[in-house]
C-alpha cells in the first residue's frame, strides 16, 4: 500500500520501524503536506466572508495551489521510499574483487543520483508553497493568522529535513561537480525560504501580541 493511503498510525509504524522506509525524506514531505494543508484552512476560512471580499479571488487561487501542492507532497512520499530502493539494494552489493569494486561504485552513483531526485523535489515544492503561506498569513481570516505561522514552521522543517537528505546523498557522489550544484541549489532555498519563515513567524507572534 502507498503511503499515503495509509492511516497516519500506519505510517507512524512503519516510520519508527527499522524497515528502511519511510525515512527522514518521507517524513518531510508528510510535514511540507500538513503545511500546505494549514495554509488551505485558512483559505477555506477567509472565502465567503464579506470582510475578505477584496482578496477573495486570490484566496480561490491559493485554495486550488495548495491542494495542488498538498498531493505533491503525498507524492514525493512514495516516491522518496522508490527511489531509495535501488540505494539499499546497491550497498549489499559485493566488494571482493577490484571488478566487482568497480561495479558496485557505478551503480551506487547511478542509485545516489536517483535517491536525491525526491528531496529536491520536497525542497523546491516547500519554496512554491511559501509564497502561499505568506498570502494566507498577510491577508487571510486573522482568526486563522496562528495556524498561517504553523504553517510556515512545519515548511521550513520540511525544508531542512530535505535538504539533510539531499545532503547525506551529495556526500557519495563520485561526480563531485553535479553533487556540488545539487547542494549549491539546497542552500540557496534554505537560505532564502528558512530566513523568510522565521520573519514569517516573528511577524505572526507580533500580531498576536505576544
Amino acid at each position: 500500500m502507498a503511503f499515503r493511503e495509509q492511516t497516519l498510525e500506519a505510517f507512524l509504524q512503519e516510520l519508527s520501524s527499522k524497515a528502511p522506509v519511510p525515512g527522514g525524506g518521507g517524513a518531510s514531505a508528510l510535514v511540507g503536506a500538513l503545511s500546505a494543508a494549514l495554509t488551505h484552512m485558512v483559505g477555506a476560512l477567509t472565502v465567503g466572508k464579506p470582510k475578505y471580499a477584496p482578496v477573495e479571488d486570490e484566496m480561490n487561487d491559493l485554495l486550488a495551489r495548495t491542494e495542488a501542492i498538498r498531493d505533491r507532497f503525498l507524492t514525493l512520499m512514495d516516491e522518496d521510499a522508490a527511489a531509495f530502493e535501488p540505494l539499499a539494494q546497491a550497498y549489499r552489493l559485493p566488494k571482493s574483487t577490484p571488478e566487482e569494486q568497480a561495479q558496485k561504485a557505478l551503480v551506487m552513483e547511478q542509485a545516489l543520483k536517483c535517491a536525491v531526485q525526491p528531496p529536491m523535489a520536497i525542497m523546491e515544492a516547500c519554496a512554491e508553497a511559501f509564497s502561499l503561506i505568506k498570502l494566507a498569513a498577510e491577508k487571510g481570516s486573522v482568526v486563522a493568522v496562528s495556524d498561517a505561522g504553523v504553517a510556515a514552521s512545519f515548511c521550513r522543517a520540511a525544508l531542512e529535513g530535505a535538504s539533510l537528505n539531499v545532503f547525506i546523498n551529495t556526500q557519495g557522489m563520485q561526480d563531485r561537480a553535479y553533487a556540488e550544484s545539487l547542494n549549491s541549489r539546497a542552500r540557496q532555498l534554505l537560505a532564502q525560504y528558512g530566513e523568510a519563515a522565521d520573519e514569517l513567524v516573528r511577524s505572526v507572534i507580533a500580531k498576536l501580541g505576544a
